[in-house]
């Protein structure tokens, strides 16, 4: 049940976790296509190859690496630098409207390297960059030998790093798909779609869908996943369009009206996530998911675990090695909870490695 103070009602920790599970596709698994899940989520984190397919598969009912491979190879969806300067996989649609909402964010990260760019035309060497990877898609390296042709007293590596926060460029297949090899290699979300640049998403807009993704939310919390500052303006706006209701420390949160918030003690099954998955990276207040005592416990050093959620929170990490899926819990698990994670386990397995013939096996429960 919701409290309700002065303030207004108030959502616990479970009610938030429910909400955002639900609306994340993690409270049961849905027979919801890829690509609609891809839009529905405002995109998937692409750092690596495999986990969009992880993504999906601890998502959707019926899901096939195969069928987002699909997606990719026919172009239907795309990997690109968006959110927080990290590469997502969106739909063509998406990334042809959120990658210009972003472009300011892009702006600020190229002054970090200004040191480098002394003396360069920014504008001429987005024009240059362009010609480039629109001529022949090319790599990072590439990119950086041909730049550095034309301006020999820069970094090269911020000349690089200029053209990517400029155009909005795509990693072309065969990179991103399941089974496949290949280095990033880049061109133009522009050439590679044969469609113009479109007009920027509204800041309502990506409002709005941030909420269906990952509501009830606070202005701090939109921006987080993002990667821009000054939103307050556009939730004020839609302040008359939105329910409000306050967490246990009385920040103010969003949310959709008819957007659902299950009971708190709706049951939640395990699910394997994988490293960098936007529940796990998209909040200013990530207790809804991370208990306090577990924050930072997905990476040590320049690597980073795939989290284990158990009862829809953080209760360990997980990876295969030597063939098998080792899992390794922050706690011990009760008989009930050991046996849904193996369900779980194996399923995940059944879906991603139906020919590999991994076993799942615990390991140790990390103090």
């Amino acid at each position: 049940m919701t409290k309700t103070t002065a303030q207004g009602p108030v959502l616990g920790t479970r009610a938030l976790n429910r909400a955002t599970l639900d609306r994340q596709l993690l409270l049961r698994r849905t027979p919801m296509a890829a690509r609609a899940a891809v839009e529905h989520l405002a995109g998937l984190q692409a750092q690596e190859v495999k986990p969009p397919y992880y993504s999906l598969a601890a998502r959707l009912d019926g899901f096939t690496t195969g069928e987002l491979a699909g997606l990719l190879e026919r172009r239907e969806t795309v990997r690109i630098v968006t959110l927080r300067s990290t590469i997502h996989l969106h739909t063509a649609d998406d990334a042809l409207t959120l990658r210009p909402l972003v472009q300011p964010a892009r702006e600020r990260e190229i002054n970090l390297f200004r040191k480098g760019l002394a003396g360069v035309d920014l504008d001429r060497l987005a024009a240059l960059a362009r010609d480039l990877v629109e001529e022949e898609p090319r790599t990072m390296k590439q990119l950086r030998e041909a730049l550095g042709e034309r301006w020999p007293d820069a970094d090269p590596q911020s000349l690089a790093i200029a053209a990517r926060c400029r155009l909005p460029l795509v990693q072309i297949t065969p990179r991103g798909l399941w089974g496949r090899s290949a280095q990033v290699t880049l061109t133009t979300v522009e050439h590679w779609l044969d469609r113009p640049q479109e007009e920027a998403a509204s800041a309502d807009t990506a409002v709005l869908r941030y909420l269906a993704a990952f509501g009830p939310a606070s202005v701090k919390d939109m921006q987080t996943w993002c990667g821009l500052t000054r939103m307050r303006p556009a939730f004020e706006r839609l302040r008359p369009e939105l329910l409000t209701f306050r967490d246990e420390h009385g920040v103010e949160l969003f949310d959709l009206p008819d957007a659902p918030r299950p009971d708190p003690e709706t049951p939640a099954p395990p699910r394997f996530l994988p490293e960098f998955d936007n529940l796990m990276l998209s909040h200013a207040d990530r207790t809804r998911v991370i208990p306090p005592a577990d924050r930072g416990r997905t990476w040590q050093a320049n690597t980073f675990y795939c989290p284990l959620l158990v009862d829809g929170f953080l209760a360990g990490v997980w990876r295969i090695i030597d063939g098998a899926l080792v899992v390794e819990t922050f706690r011990d698990l009760t008989a009930a909870e050991r046996a849904e994670v193996r369900t779980e386990g194996e399923h995940v397995l059944r879906v991603m490695h139906p020919d590999d013939g991994y076993d799942l096996r615990f390991g140790k429960v990390i103090p």
